[in-house]
């Protein structure tokens, strides 16, 4: 019965955390970071204030969780393994167009852009809790390629940009700066076809795609 009882609470607690985090997300653009209180959130999510406060004693504390939970991809994404670049790249490459297409991830950016004049320590929260991570993971699964025999990747840090780089300007920057621009599932599959194309035909060292320039 404990177990039940103690399941129960944590999934009340859960639910609590992301009714926060909701609320938050949508105070933080209708409002600005700075107009927007702890107070506020708790109303606007419907908890108590203790309870926000328990969970997020700042308001710092909140948009780090904020851009943590847009940038979660789940333990069971981890970069694939070594041996076939083209097939591991394509896998990464889907879940980063995935996981920029998600609407809290737009808002997460056009919190920061709206903000970063004032409050620079949001863009550092994107970059150090969010991008970053992400970032070094590709790095790492590039590293591993390279090291494998599959890929020639003198520069890991400058190919994890450009693979990146490639879908995220197609993806996510012009739903910032276009008004209406979407992209279907179709069309993001493509792109990240593309991108992994690229890639493969600069830097593979053999297969399908790969460079004949030594």
């Amino acid at each position: 019965m404990s177990k039940v009882v103690t399941t129960y609470h944590q999934r009340v607690a859960q639910e609590k955390r992301a009714s926060i985090v909701t609320a938050a997300t949508a105070l933080f653009l209708e409002l600005g970071y700075d107009r927007t209180s702890l107070a506020r959130i708790a109303e606007r999510s419907g908890v108590s204030r203790a309870t926000l406060f328990k969970q997020f004693p700042t308001k710092a504390a909140l948009f780090d969780a904020i851009v943590t939970e847009s940038w979660a991809t789940g333990d069971e994404e981890d970069p694939p393994p070594a041996g076939d670049v083209v097939d591991g790249l394509t896998a990464i490459g889907r879940r980063y167009a995935a996981l920029l297409g998600r609407p809290q991830m737009s808002d997460l950016f056009r919190i920061v852009i709206a903000e970063l004049p004032r409050f620079p320590e949001l863009a550092q929260a994107q970059f150090s809790h969010g991008k970053m991570p992400y970032f070094e993971s590709v790095r790492s699964y590039l590293q591993a390629e390279h090291e494998a025999g599959t890929v020639r990747v003198e520069d890991v840090d400058l190919a994890a940009t450009q693979f990146l780089g490639m879908i995220s300007n197609y993806v996510i920057w012009p739903t910032l700066l276009v008004p209406g621009w979407e992209v279907s599932a179709e069309r993001a599959a493509q792109v990240v076809d593309e991108a992994v194309r690229t890639i493969a035909a600069r830097y593979a060292v053999a297969g399908p795609g790969a460079s004949t320039d030594d």
